[in-house]
Parts: structure tokens; C-alpha cells; sequence
């Protein structure tokens, strides 16, 4: 049994509000997990059944009539989540990355539908039901203290956190403000190398030690800074093939990214602004 999710907005910064609670934004891919009859069920986000990728949580001891909210991980020899690594996972099935499936709500509790329950009352279910395991962990949380929280991501080099009202609800299919994420990005300064064809993209490079190495596609470009873009790239073609427009890196901007992925690419870049 399947049930859409409840979405987050973003926030800048973190806040302090003891309205709150802040949990850890584990870096994997969401999950739902329903069992009932006996049969475990696993969803992506968008509905996709993924059931047969994942065995290991087709053993865990959890009673029928429920359905779980929380994403599934793979860590690195740090223990901190390694993207990557989970979507080599996700990707393969001769991949041997060990999973955690992190549940951070209940859904589904005894046959009934407990999403409009408030927040923390759902936590304590979460609590009473579920022992953390090799595969299986409770997402762990606090009240308030967001700012705090966030500058240990910061150091810890993790994916930020989640700051969610202590009584709201589950809102499903719904992205709604009473859940913001508040994501540790990092910072760099990029050239542009090209343009994509078809879909916008602008190819990144960065500098390293005197060469501008490739950085992947950025396609979070807001129309304004688009619109400045398309007034300068013209006279900076240098060549083109059936994908991209090769052009003269004389462009410089600032992009925000999640992180370096392991072929040195930049995850996820934005634009922040051009430099001069």
C-alpha cells in the first residue's frame, strides 16, 4: 500500500524555536515501507515499487498494518551517508553496500491511518515500535536547538537538517512549511564551458592548479542571471557537437553545491552570482 509522501520547503538558515523539533537530513533516497498481510511492500517517493531491490528489510520484525516514512542509506567507513554508494545500490544488483532504512514517521499504525495525529505523538509510536538495528534505525531528533545542530553538521561535513512543528500533522502528498529543510551547501567559484542544447544546462569547470578541469551541469539558473547569459555567450563560441555549445571560459560565477562527488563533479550546483 502506497502513500505520497509528505513534501519539505527550504529554508536559508536555521532558526530557534521551541515550537520545533530538528532532526539530521540523512542523505539517501526516501522510502516508504508498508507491511501488511505479511508482505512488506518498499515505494520510492514517485510511487515506483522497489520491493525486490531491497531484501534485507523484508526480514525485519516489524507487526503488520503499518506503513513508515524515512530514507534508506548507505554510510561510509566513517558511518556518515555516502550518496553515491546508495545509488550504486540502487542501481545494481550485484552491488554489495550494506543498507540502513532511517524512519523518521508513521504512517500507518495497527490498520489505521495515524497521520493526523501531531508530529510528536507519532514520534513516541516510532519509539515503542522500533529497535535500531543493523538494518533499521530511528531517525533521532530534538527539540529546538536548530542552530546548534546545524553548525555540528557544518563540521561534520553532513546534509543539514529538518526542522518540523511539534503538533503538525502528516500532510500527504502536500509540501508544506510546518517541515524545512535547511541543506549545508557548500561554495565555490566556477567557469562556464558551455551550453547544453535541449534541456538548459551550462556546463561548470574549475580551476586546478592552472587548469580548468569539467564540473558537471548546473541547472539551477534563475531567468535573470539567464537572460545576462544570453547576452554574453555568442562571442565566446569556440565549438559546438550534436549536445553542447563549447564556449571560451571567460564567464566566472559562484555555485553552491552539495558536495564533490568521488570523480571530483560537483553535486547538485546552483548559481549563486557572475564574478567579475
Amino acid at each position: 500500500m502506497f502513500v505520497s509522501p509528505m513534501l519539505l520547503h527550504k529554508s536559508e538558515q536555521p532558526f530557534e524555536d521551541s515550537a520545533y523539533i530538528t532532526e539530521l537530513k540523512v542523505d539517501g533516497i526516501r522510502l516508504i515501507l508498508s507491511k501488511f498481510n505479511g508482505q512488506t511492500k518498499l515505494y520510492t517517493r514517485h510511487h515506483n515499487e522497489v520491493t525486490s531491490k531491497f531484501p534485507e528489510l523484508h526480514r525485519l520484525n516489524l507487526p503488520d498494518g503499518i506503513i513508515l516514512d524515512g530514507e534508506i542509506i548507505v554510510t561510509d567507513l566513517e558511518g556518515k551517508p555516502d550518496f553515491e554508494a546508495m545509488m550504486e545500490r540502487f542501481q545494481s544488483k550485484r552491488s554489495e553496500h550494506d543498507i540502513q532504512y532511517c524512519v523518521f514517521d508513521i504512517l500507518y499504525y495497527k490498520d489505521q491511518s495515524i497521520t493526523h495525529l501531531p508530529l510528536l505523538k507519532r514520534k513516541d509510536i516510532i519509539e515503542q515500535l522500533i529497535e535500531n538495528g543493523q538494518h533499521l534505525a530511528k531517525v533521532q531528533w530534538v527539540e529546538g536547538n536548530a542552530p546548534a545542530y546545524f553548525e555540528l553538521t557544518k563540521q561534520h561535513g553532513l546534509e543539514g537538517i529538518v526542522q518540523k512543528r511539534i503538533n503538525s500533522d502528516y500532510q500527504i502528498s502536500k509540501r508544506s512549511k510546518d517541515w524545512l529543510k535547511v541543506i549545508n551547501y557548500k561554495y565555490t567559484k566556477a567557469y562556464i564551458t558551455g551550453l547544453r542544447k535541449g534541456e538548459f544546462g551550462l556546463l561548470l569547470g574549475i580551476e586546478d592548479r592552472g587548469i580548468i578541469k569539467p564540473a558537471g551541469i548546473m541547472e539551477f539558473v534563475p531567468p535573470l542571471a539567464r537572460k545576462q547569459f544570453y547576452g554574453q555567450y555568442r562571442e565566446l563560441i569556440i565549438g559546438e557537437d550534436k549536445k553542447f555549445i563549447h564556449l571560451d571560459p571567460k564567464i566566472k560565477c559562484q555555485v553552491k553545491f552539495r558536495n564533490f562527488t568521488k570523480k571530483g563533479m560537483l553535486r547538485i550546483p546552483s548559481f549563486v552570482d557572475f564574478e567579475t
